[in-house]
This record gives structure tokens, sequence and C-alpha cells, in this order.
């Protein structure tokens, strides 16, 4: 069959006049696989495919001839990343060669949300190793077990972010949708970068229990599609109380109960929007893409306060890698002591498993980071304590907090990434300048990321980001962006980017 970049609603259409099925769509996605993932432009984004995906397919169909649909995700195939918990067939390894065998005792409670609903888990996606956290230098993208993931754009460019499989498989057509992980920009970036939409919600609306972390205060996992549509349908299906996450009591709260009803075209309309102006230099098509975006804002209604003073990524330095020191040690220790399938037990055994396979595993950057972290003591240390209070205090009250109540503001706008894809390194690592993900994740505020344009072929995005629990009205400011712009358009693999 044609393989069509399907949305979400599209899909339940085609399955209702029966025009498709789960299973003819699923295998036309693994047949996709098989020809540009795994062969041809080799973009390895996918780290390992479900063995069950088409019997799940089946049950799907089956249910719905017998019953109707649990939703708008039943039969859809989604994609989680490999530090996500699946109680099937398929690992959760982060990307590690250290880790494989470890099948998980339970889903992970957003992959349970994903099955509740109907969606049809279709495989894991590949990732920075560990969550780009195992070294000082690493490369986005690169795992030992699932090797160096590929941008769709132009293959010699990086992928970004440690969520980068998740978004090449959405980029490149390999699924409907697919879901992330975020301490610090690895949802928004990678998204930015492959032309997609990502969301990292509030911190607590979606659940983390299951989910490999970094930094609990502002680890969160959120939805990736190729469209705002796409992006809220999934999210419906994500949220929810998880008694094993206390952060969802509160996000349970201030959950809105369908997302799809905030897709208003008119939604700027009135809005007041503030220009993050500081974030912008790093590069002159960057900056244009983004002048322009800023200008269909006004189109749209939008009262733009340009620049909105104050509204500068402040900088956290020692005390935001203090703050990860800590959280990793901690995080890292429970998950390993809950998984009894898990090759390493500790931090330790990982470090040792690390330098036993170095060949394997380290051939072109080290584990400088976990051997910090084993060095950290618990989170009753004082230098976790101010670090952790600097972060908060800086990101939310003296940042997004203090530029939304000055200039009283609905939302801020910058670049997501301060400029277009670099060249894949990965004996010298990332190249990476500029950029919007800092002061939301340091928060655990939501941060939506859409497209907004090309620089040499390359995609360019705009962020729209504000205080606690606002995803329903930035998916209204996104949508209403997008479905004025329309500037996404699929890739299509060249080796290198051409003028």
């Amino acid at each position: 069959m044609e393989l069509r970049e399907f949305g979400v609603s599209e899909l339940q259409t085609a399955f209702e006049n029966g025009t498709l099925n789960a299973v003819n769509l699923c295998q036309a996605y693994l047949d996709r696989i098989s020809e540009i993932d795994r062969a041809g432009p080799m973009l390895r984004s996918i780290i390992e495919i479900n063995p069950d995906a088409l019997d799940i397919a089946a049950e799907r169909d089956s249910e719905r001839q017998r019953q109707g649909p649990r939703g708008p995700l039943h039969g859809v195939p989604v994609m989680v990343k490999d530090s996500i918990d699946t109680a099937d067939k398929m690992m959760t390894t982060a990307g590690s060669l250290a880790m494989v065998g470890n099948i998980a005792p339970k889903d992970a409670f957003l992959v349970a949300k994903l099955r509740e609903a109907g969606a049809v888990i279709l495989a894991k996606t590949n990732m920075s190793e560990w969550g780009y956290v195992r070294s000082t230098r690493p490369c986005s993208g690169w795992s030992s077990r699932g090797g160096q993931v590929r941008n769709p754009y132009a293959l010699d460019r990086s992928p970004s972010g440690s969520s980068s499989g998740s978004a090449v498989a959405v980029a490149a057509n390999l699924c409907t949708a697919a879901i992330g992980a975020e301490v610090d920009g690895s949802i928004v970036r990678p998204s930015s970068i492959n032309g997609i939409v990502g969301l990292k919600p509030t911190v607590g609306l979606v659940s983390r229990s299951g989910v490999i972390g970094v930094a609990e205060p502002q680890d969160t996992a959120g939805p990736m599609a190729r469209s705002v549509a796409d992006l809220a349908a999934v999210l419906n299906a994500l949220t929810g109380l998880d008694p094993d996450d206390p952060a969802t009591r509160e996000g349970e709260t201030n959950r809105v109960e369908d997302y799809t009803k905030f897709l208003d075209k008119n939604a700027l309309d009135g809005a007041r929007i503030g220009v993050a102006r500081d974030l912008m230099g790093a590069h002159e098509g960057t900056d244009a893409v983004i002048e322009a975006a800023i200008a269909t804002l006004k189109a749209l209604g939008a009262h733009v306060v340009d620049p909105a003073n104050g509204a500068k990524v402040p900088f956290f330095g020692e005390d935001e890698t203090e703050l990860c020191l800590y959280e990793m040690k901690a995080g890292m220790a429970r998950y390993l002591a809950t998984h009894p399938k898990a090759p390493v037990r500790t931090l330790d055994e990982l470090i040792q498993a690390n330098r036993d396979r170095a060949d394997e595993i380290m051939p072109y950057f080290q584990q400088e980071i976990f051997e910090m972290v084993r060095d950290k003591g618990d989170m009753s240390e004082p230098g976790y304590q101010k670090a952790k209070e600097a972060c908060r205090r800086m990101s939310r009250d003296d940042g997004i907090d203090k530029v939304l109540n000055e200039h009283n503001l609905d939302a801020i706008v910058a670049p997501t990434d301060g400029h277009p894809a670099w060249s894949i390194d990965a004996i010298v690592g990332d190249h990476i300048t500029g950029g919007c993900s800092s002061p939301p994740a340091m928060a655990g505020y939501p941060h939506i990321t859409v497209p907004a344009g090309y620089v040499h072929g390359l995609p360019a995005a705009l962020s729209f980001f504000s205080t606690a629990w606002q995803e329903a009205k930035l998916i209204g400011y996104a949508y209403a962006f997008e479905q004025a712009t329309k500037v996404r358009r699929p890739p299509t693999f060249p080796a290198t980017v051409t003028a």
C-alpha cells in the first residue's frame, strides 16, 4: 500500500470506511522501516521492533469490528523511546549494550495508558546513550546498541537531542507518532531539528514511572508528531494519576480532559506574546525564520511585546550540573534496583561493564559523568539543596514567571535551536549554540515547538513556553501558527546540505 503521512483523525476515517486497517498500516510501516531505516539512507532511528506488533494490530481490528474503537488512537502505530519500559518482548536499554537483556517487569504508566487507548506499540526508538549524560562530550543520536541516528533532511547532520530516534521516526513517516523524554531539550530540540512538533509538558502531567530519568525535578516524557492535532490526540492518552509518581497528583488536578478542543485557528488573536530576543543572534538564517514567524504572529492578531525585557536564559552553570549529578545517582540506583532482569544492578556495575566492553561501548567518548555521579553523596547534602533552590528560583521567580507577570504575557516565543543542525561528529562531540530549552526545563514548565521554516533545507522551529499547566493554551497558539504557515515538508534524505 502507499504509505502517506496519515494523521490520527485521517486514520480513524480510513479505519471506519474500511479502506485501511491496523494490520496493513503496521505492515506498511514495517516495510518502510526495512527500506529506509535498516537499509537505503540507514536512518537507524529504530532500535528494536515489537515482534508482536502485527498480532496486536489484528486484535485491535477485531475489537473494532466487535464493539467499535476505544478512541482516536485505536489501531494507531506509536513508538516509544528506548528509555521507556514496555512489559513485552522488547528490552529497555537506554541505548546501551551494557543493558541488553533488560526486560521490564511492567509497562511504564504512559505505555499502559497508550495500550488502554488502543494504540499499537510498534517499536522502541534509538537515542543518545543514557539520555546524553554518560560523557561530557557526547554525540546526539549515538548509542552503542543502536549506532548513529541520522537526520532525514541531511544524512550527515545531527538529529539532535537524546530523543533523536523518536523525532527521526516521526519525521521519516515510520510511525504516526512517538514518545520522547526530556530533562533539558531532549524532546524539543530533536523535534525542531527534524521538522516535527514536540511538547515537553509540565512536570507531573505525564507520569515518569518506568522511565529511565536523569533529574527528577525536571524529567518528563512527552508526545512528538507531525502535526499539532496529532500531538494533542496523543497527549490526551498519556495523562492520568499514577500512584507511583507523586508529581501526577498535581497533574491530575490541572490536566485538561481533551486537548484537541483547543485546536483553534484563531487562538493567537488577542494573545499577548513576548519575544525572547536575547535568545536570537546565533545564526542569521535561523534569525530570519524567526523574524518571519513573529510577523505571522502579529498578522494573526497577537499583541507582540518585542523584546520582552528579561526574557533571557539564565546561566545555570554549576548549579544545573550539580543538580543533575545528585539526581542521576538517586534515579539510576532506583531504576536498576527495581529491574531484576537488568544485567547490571548498580552504577558501579554499570561503570565496570562499560570498561569491560570499552571498544564497543566507548569507542568515541567516555563515561566521565557516570564517574562524577558515583562520587556524589545523597540528596540530603547542602550542595544538592543549594543547587535545587537556585535553579528553581532563577527559572521560575526570577525567570519565566517574572517576565510573564511584568509584561502581562500569555506566553514567550524564541527559536527552539539557535542554529540549524550541525555536522555529526562522534569524536569531538556536538556543536550546540543557543536555543531556549533550559528555562522551561529547569522550571518544569510546558514548552512546545512547531516548524517555522528552513535554512539551506534544514528545519528551524519556533518555541512557545509559559508557566505551569498551560499546555492547552500553548497547543492553541502552536496550532494557529501551524495552520497559518504550513511550512513543514517531508524529508528527502539527501546525503548532505545543498545550497
